[in-house]
């Protein structure tokens, strides 16, 4: 399975060691290699047909900045010491996705608009590590610039040699106790909700004949898609990113077909990566609306991947995940979502489940707004 949790049943890591910093160089207290900023001009193909970018296209940056800053970390212990300073031969590796906590659009991106995606590690356990990103968008024709995503990332690092081995993380340098208190209750709270979330793996959905409108079964969607060597890693497995992307694609369809308007990515729930996807896989990408409040849908998605050269593995869950979708109007202004309407128990005990996570949410986003205030 992967990724598994390494670090509940083995040693603790060595001792961390700490600098002191001045208030103003905080946040920069961890090592140059440790941060990392990408941009991008966004074109046509990345955004709907009113030229919103997709959540999708955003999140597939935000993972190729993870990725990109936590394999090079995970690659940078030389393997010398002070008595013998000569360089051991180390096991390289790539850094795998293993899950993207909740992340909110803040606000929308446009066509023509500069995406600047900034990573940084700020917490590395045994066999992980996490990764805060922040994405502005800039506008280059005045210079107005917006913060348009916050994510946290969580990724693994695997041989190069051997795909099954999980590389030791090498540790970071943190700025206070603090710091890594803070890191370490994170680390534990994503472990426990990623265990939570398998109790969901065995679900799968249905094809509806001739359904109501505004039904479950009306609006489900899915999505197949054969995983090329464009789509991997140098493992030749599938990039997170590329993963989320078609995950968006599916919810935004199905919050379409809900609506018939111009819908976008309003936030993603955790995102957890039970299993990885070789190349050559065809990938089975189903979602399905699970809860509607006034201005809101909650869609869930799930991701099979079934190995055809492989064929005695059979069919297994990779990813799942819950997208929230908002209805706009011409002018961007949010709709009226027309109400879910269920058909039997499965559905009324979803809808229940997805409402106690928006008002979970609500007052987790009010509780933020009031802190800043």
């Amino acid at each position: 399975s992967f990724p598994r949790h390494p670090d509940s049943d083995l040693h603790q890591p060595p001792p961390r060691t700490y600098k002191k910093t001045p208030v103003m160089s905080a946040a920069k207290s961890l090592s140059l290699s440790s941060s990392i900023q990408i941009c991008r001009i966004m074109r046509p193909d990345d955004a709907n047909i009113v030229g919103n970018v997709h959540g999708g296209t955003i999140l597939k940056m935000i993972e190729e900045a993870g990725g990109i800053i936590s394999t090079r970390h995970c690659n940078t212990q030389s393997g010398a010491s002070m008595l013998d300073p000569s360089p051991v031969q180390q096991d390289r590796c790539v850094a795998a996705l293993a899950r993207v906590e909740r992340t909110d659009f803040l606000h929308p991106m446009f066509i023509g608009e500069v995406a600047h995606v900034s990573a940084e590690i700020t917490y590395t356990s045994k066999h992980s590590v996490e990764v805060q990103v922040i994405v502005l968008a800039e506008n280059i024709l005045t210079g107005a610039k917006k913060v348009t995503n916050k994510a946290t990332l969580w990724y693994v690092p695997f041989s190069l040699q051997n795909v099954d081995k999980i590389i030791e993380v090498p540790v970071i340098e943190y700025s206070s106790v603090e710091q890594e208190e803070e890191g370490k209750k994170r680390y534990d709270a994503q472990k426990m909700e990623r265990l939570e979330t398998k109790e969901r793996n065995g679900e799968i959905i249905n094809p509806v004949v001739s359904p109501e409108a505004y039904t479950v079964g009306f609006s489900q969607s899915s999505l197949i898609h054969l995983v090329g060597p464009s789509d991997c890693t140098l493992h030749g497995f599938v990039h997170g990113g590329v993963t989320m992307k078609l995950m968006d694609e599916v919810a935004g369809i199905v919050a379409a077909r809900h609506c018939k308007t111009n819908i976008v990515t309003a936030s993603v729930d955790a995102i957890n990566f039970h299993r990885k996807i070789k190349k050559g896989c065809v990938v089975s990408v189903s979602g399905r609306m699970t809860f509607t409040s006034n201005k809101s849908m909650e869609i869930e998605v799930f991701v099979d991947a079934d190995p055809l050269v492989e064929a005695a593995r059979g069919k297994y869950r990779a990813v799942t995940a819950f997208f929230t979708y908002i209805s706009l109007d011409k002018e961007g202004k949010p709709l009226s979502v027309p109400p879910l309407k269920l058909e039997n128990e499965e559905e009324k005990k979803r809808f229940e489940e997805g409402k106690v996570r928006y008002l979970q949410n609500k007052a987790k986003r009010q509780a933020e707004k009031e802190r800043q205030q």
